[in-house]
C-alpha cells in the first residue's frame, strides 16, 4: 500500500474516523482519545507498516510511529478523519480526570519536568565536555587537555559556566514551567524563581554548612529566615501552586482596571511569606530526608539498592511514574553537584534497545517486525525507548522481562562502584558524557553486563519456550 492508503488502513481498524473523538501527537506517537476502544483491531492495526505498536495510557489511544514520520502521518490522519485536533496539553486536560492519585500526581510532575529537560540535558553534556577537557587521564597520561593545551583554559571555563547555569537557576526553570501547568502566569513564576535565588539571601550550600550565619528579617515580631532555594524542586513546585492559587483569588475580587497594579506585587508578597516563613523550611527538610534516604540505601548495601532500582526501571518507564525520579535527580544535582540514580537506571536504556536487536535475529517470519525491531534498537539507543519497549518486548514479554534481569544485575555493579554522573545526561550511547571520567571504566562494564546479559536471556527464553510467543 502507499502511504495514504496505509493512513487510511490505520483509521479503518482503530474504529473508523468517527471512532476519534481528539487527535495529537508527540515526537514518537498520534495520541487519540476514542469513543469506544473496542473497536480497535489490534493485530490488524499492528501489521500495518507505519505502525511499531499500540498501547494505552492516562484515558489515551497510542499508535507508535516514529520520530519525523509521525507529523506526516498526523496530518494525513487529519485530513482523512476530520479529526478535532488538540495539543499535547489540552488532551492531558481531557483526560486528566481519569486514574487515581498517584496517577495524577505524576502526570502533573511529568508536565512541570518534561518542558524543562532539554536544558537540563544541554547542561549535562556540556557539563560532560568540560570533563573531557579538565580531567587528566584523559587524553594523556596524568595530565589534562587543558594542561598541555593551556590555550583552550578561556574556552573551558566559558563552557562550565554555561553548563552550571541551569543548575545555578534551576528555581527559576522549576517556577516558570509549574506556573504554566497550574495555570499562573508563566511571568510572575519566573520573578518568583529569581527570588528564591536572590544574591541577598544566605544561599542553601552555604546554610548546609553554617546553619548558625543565617540572618532573619523581623516582620512584625515573626523571624524569617533569609535562606535561599538554591537546587531545590519541591519547595518551588509548591511555592508556584500558592502564587496560582493566590493570583486566580485575587483577580476575583480586584476590578480589571486595577489588575495589573494590585494582582501580581500582593500575590508575589503573599507566595513569599508563605514560602520563606512556612512551607519553604519544611519542604526543604521533606527534600533533604528523601535525598539523604535515598544516598543512605546506596551506602548501606549498594548493590542491592541499584538492583533493586534497575529491576524496577524498565516498569516505571510504562507507567511513568519514572518521573518522580526526575525530580530526586535534579535535586541531588542542583544540592550535592552529582547525581546517582540517573546513570544507574541509565542500563535500561541500553538494554531495550539489546532485546529489540536480539529480536532482529529471533524474528524470521513477519518482516515488518524485524525491521522494527531494527529502527527501535536504533530509537533506544539514542534515548527513545517506547518503539522499542511497546513494539517489540512488551509484545513478546520475554525480552522485556530480560531487560529487567539484565538491568538490575547491570545497575547492581554501578551502584556497588559508586557510579556518580554530573547531572542528568542524554539517554543512550553517548549518556557517558555525563558520567565523571573517573568512573568511565565501571561504567563501561556494567554497561558491558547489561549487554551481555540482556541478550544471553532473550535468546535463552525464546529457546527454552517458556513464553508461548511466535516470532
Amino acid at each position: 500500500m502507499g502511504f495514504k492508503e496505509n493512513v487510511a488502513d490505520l483509521i479503518k481498524n482503530i474504529g473508523g474516523g468517527e471512532n476519534v473523538s481528539n487527535a495529537s501527537h508527540c515526537v514518537t506517537r498520534l495520541r487519540l482519545i476514542l469513543k469506544d476502544e473496542s473497536l480497535v483491531n489490534t493485530e490488524a492495526l499492528e501489521a500495518n507498516e507505519l505502525v511499531k505498536g499500540t498501547f494505552k495510557a492516562s484515558g489515551q489511544f497510542q499508535v507508535i510511529i516514529g520520530p519525523g514520520l509521525v507529523e506526516k502521518v498526523y496530518n494525513e490522519f487529519v485530513a482523512q478523519t476530520g479529526a478535532d485536533e488538540v495539543s499535547k496539553d489540552d488532551m492531558k486536560k481531557i483526560t486528566a480526570e481519569k486514574g487515581n492519585v498517584l496517577q495524577k500526581i505524576v502526570r502533573v510532575l511529568a508536565d512541570i519536568f518534561i518542558p524543562i529537560l532539554p536544558a537540563i540535558v544541554a547542561a549535562g553534556l556540556l557539563l560532560g565536555l568540560n570533563n573531557l577537557l579538565a580531567n587528566p587521564g584523559i587524553f594523556f597520561d596524568k595530565k589534562s587537555l587543558l594542561d598541555v593545551y593551556t590555550g583552550w583554559t578561556g574556552f573551558a571555563e566559558f563552557i562550565n559556566v554555561i553548563a552550571n547555569t541551569a543548575f545555578t537557576f534551576l528555581p527559576v526553570l522549576i517556577a516558570w514551567s509549574a506556573s504554566r501547568k497550574f495555570g499562573g502566569s508563566p511571568l510572575l513564576g519566573i520573578v518568583l524563581g529569581l527570588l528564591l535565588v536572590h544574591p541577598s539571601l544566605m544561599s542553601a550550600y552555604d546554610y548546609a554548612g553554617n546553619p548558625g550565619d543565617v540572618k532573619y528579617w523581623n516582620l512584625f515580631g515573626w523571624n524569617i529566615a533569609k535562606i535561599g532555594y538554591q537546587g531545590q524542586v519541591l519547595p518551588v513546585i509548591l511555592a508556584a501552586w500558592i502564587l496560582m492559587w493566590s493570583e486566580k483569588q485575587l483577580k476575583r475580587f480586584i476590578p480589571d482596571n486595577f489588575q495589573m497594579l494590585f494582582v501580581a506585587p500582593l500575590a508575589l508578597v503573599f507566595t513569599g511569606l508563605l514560602t520563606f516563613g512556612i512551607v519553604g523550611p519544611i519542604t526543604m527538610t521533606g527534600s533533604t530526608w528523601i535525598t539523604d534516604g535515598i544516598l543512605y540505601l546506596f551506602k548501606v548495601s549498594p548493590a542491592f539498592a541499584g538492583a533493586v532500582y534497575g529491576l524496577i526501571s524498565g516498569p516505571l518507564v510504562i507507567t511513568g511514574m519514572h518521573h518522580i525520579f526526575l525530580g530526586v535527580n535534579l535535586q541531588m544535582a542542583g544540592t550535592l553537584g552529582y547525581v546517582t540514580l540517573w546513570p544507574i537506571g541509565e542500563t535500561v536504556t541500553l538494554a531495550q534497545g539489546a532485546a529489540a536487536l536480539t529480536m532482529f535475529f529471533i524474528i524470521k517470519q513477519n518482516k515488518k517486525l524485524k525491521g522494527v525491531s531494527l529502527t527501535a534498537t536504533l530509537s533506544a539507543w539514542l534515548g527513545v525507548t517506547e518503539p522499542a519497549i511497546y513494539g517489540i518486548n512488551l509484545r513478546f514479554r520475554y525480552p522485556f522481562i530480560a531487560v529487567m534481569i539484565g538491568s538490575a544485575v547491570g545497575s547492581a555493579f554501578l551502584a556497588a562502584q559508586g557510579v556518580k554522573a554530573a547531572s542528568v545526561g542524554v539517554g543512550g550511547v553517548l549518556s557517558f558524557l555525563s558520567v565523571f571520567p573517573k568512573y568511565w571504566s565501571s561504567y563501561f562494564t556494567g554497561m558491558g553486563i547489561t549487554f551481555v546479559i540482556t541478550v544471553g536471556l532473550t535468546f535463552l527464553f525464546f529457546k527454552s519456550k517458556l513464553f508461548k510467543t511466535e516470532a
